[in-house]
């Protein structure tokens, strides 16, 4: 290796929201940071999780010195028990975050064979070349960090997710005397997060929520049920003291909900009396208005706990006249439309819902234009890479760097892949290494590639026709058949005169390959296959998946 290059290499999370990984290499020491997970499009149909691609690292295990973690979200840890099934190395990050990595990796059976390390802000891990700190930000989840990275090139400056919050939930501000302190040496690199740089100002505390939520659940009647992200114990910790003040019991609903808030209280980062928490099996061993219920759900998920009550499935809560459900989040993009329809359910049901166009009851945890601009100033750096987002955040950020003066050769809109490589003459981007994503099927890891995902695609999309006949292979002629089954294409019982004609070219084909001594299954089935296709093709302008089954006596 060159000792005078630095590498800083992407993985995952450029150009799209989720599955955060990046490598950064120096010499013979590789360090990663976060290693996240992405939810999957709608058109990934069965897919559970994405997640990224390491394949760049299996090789290089014996080089790679630790994984960094700037905090707790999904989008950032969420990988980690499916990565060190390939790659077991140190894992660090603040107590919090060790928190819920560890409870993923009891889940996975795992944790017994991990190094996980708690770190606090401040602390410096010195490895060979390259050292981190840990550097305090506030986030939409407590106990989140930057990261500076010193090498012997210069210091790299990981924002992570990060706001300027002034009021913060838990008073830890974010750091700002020591990123200054930081400039002022000289910053190599910022890497910063880019996902509210389109929005101009500064964005709101945490601490502007509770006053709404003491308002909401003051006046009302019966139940409050609130939505949030499982991840925001500063949110948690607001609806629990607004409750509190009400003489309202609160019980959690949703498995995340329920493990996140216990490692929280474990571990102190939440503060809720004792004897304020139910389980939500005792919730009918209260008044309606003594009880506030903080559930999973608040992106719609069909499965997470906010849906269920709203359709009726959930086994434990059911809708009462007077509940007030309180949405406490803005929807992820692509999520809007799931989260109309909850509400639409709710309000069907005939019940008050509070979401964010009524009532300033969800701020976001990353920084505004404004914010960012101070982070720069700030910083200083030589080099700036735009990161945590999708193209046109990137594209964005990078204008607004250039705004505050930095030279556009100097700025680098990275693809995940993309190498950034910087040495005492310079920076480019040339390079370009393997990346892509993995799927994660129910307990089946990578097997579900893009040819299975094409499949469900054409299955979904079109239907299929299943061609099923009985031949003798000694006399060569059809026994039985051909039978046809078809699954969301026709319905079956009004279309004879399509489905009789389908049986006649099946027949039709599967004879002439029998008259010819043909008996190779893949010639007949592909003769079957492309005949059927043309005529259902030229009749209904519908292009569905044929299936020819041949079974031989």
């Amino acid at each position: 290796m060159n000792k005078n290059l630095l590498r800083v290499i992407p993985l995952g999370g450029l150009g799209e929201i989720g599955k955060n990984i990046t490598a950064i290499e120096y010499d013979d020491e590789i360090i990663i940071i976060d290693c996240g997970l992405a939810f999957p499009d709608e058109d990934m149909y069965g897919v559970d999780l994405v997640i990224p691609d390491i394949k760049y690292l299996l090789d290089k295990v014996d080089r790679i010195k630790g994984l960094f973690l700037t905090h707790g979200h999904e989008d950032h840890i969420g990988a980690i028990p499916y990565i060190l099934k390939q790659i077991n190395i140190p894992i660090y990050g603040t107590n919090l975050t060790i928190g819920l990595v560890e409870n993923k990796l009891k889940e996975h059976k795992i944790l017994n064979d991990c190094k996980l390390n708690s770190v606090h802000s401040g602390d410096i891990i010195k490895l060979g070349n390259i050292s981190i700190e840990f550097i305090k930000v506030t986030h939409s989840i407590a106990d989140a960090c930057a990261l500076a990275i010193y090498t012997p090139m210069g210091i790299i400056l990981h924002t992570g997710d990060f706001k300027i919050d002034y009021t913060p939930i838990d008073d830890r501000i974010t750091d700002l005397g020591r990123i200054s302190e930081l400039g002022k040496k000289g910053i190599l690199l910022l890497m910063a997060d880019s996902t509210n740089v389109e929005r101009k100002g500064h964005s709101l505390s945490e601490k502007t929520i509770g006053d709404a939520l003491i308002r909401l659940i003051s006046s009302a009647k019966g139940r409050v049920i609130v939505a949030t992200f499982a991840s925001n114990i500063h949110r948690m910790q607001q609806i629990a003291d607004a409750s509190i003040i009400y003489n309202r019991k609160i019980a959690f609903s949703g498995k995340s909900m329920e493990n996140i808030s216990q490692v929280a209280i474990e571990l102190g980062y939440l503060h809720i009396p004792e004897e304020s928490i139910i389980n939500i099996e005792e919730i009918n061993n209260y008044k309606s208005n003594e009880i506030t219920i903080i559930t999973t759900g608040s992106q719609g998920e069909q499965m997470a706990g906010l849906s269920r009550i709203a359709f009726g499935s959930h086994k434990l809560i059911e809708i009462q006249k007077e509940d007030l459900f309180i949405i406490s989040a803005s929807p992820i993009p692509g999520n809007d439309k799931m989260v109309s329809r909850v509400i639409n359910q709710l309000y069907r049901k005939g019940v008050e819902v509070i979401y964010e166009d009524l009532e300033d009851i969800h701020v976001s945890g990353h920084a505004y234009q404004e914010e960012l601009k101070l982070i720069h100033r700030l910083a200083k750096p030589k080099y700036f890479i735009p990161v945590h987002g999708e193209y046109r955040h990137l594209k964005h950020h990078s204008d607004l760097a250039i705004k505050l003066g930095m030279n556009p050769k100097d700025v680098f809109i990275l693809e995940t892949g993309q190498v950034l490589e910087i040495s005492k003459e310079g920076a480019n981007s040339r390079k370009k290494i393997h990346t892509g994503v993995i799927f994660v099927d129910g307990i089946g890891v990578g097997d579900v590639g893009n040819i299975v995902l094409r499949d469900r695609r054409d299955l979904a999309n079109h239907g299929m026709v299943t061609i099923v006949v009985v031949i003798n292979k000694i006399d060569y002629e059809i026994i039985s058949g051909p039978d046809i089954i078809t699954r969301g294409f026709i319905y079956a019982r009004e279309s004879e005169d399509l489905i009789n004609k389908i049986k006649e070219i099946a027949q039709i084909e599967i004879q002439e390959c029998l008259d010819n001594k043909i008996l190779e299954w893949q010639v007949m089935k592909n003769s079957v296959k492309k005949s059927v296709e043309h005529h259902i093709y030229h009749k209904t302008k519908r292009r569905p998946s044929v299936f020819t089954i041949i079974m031989e006596i």
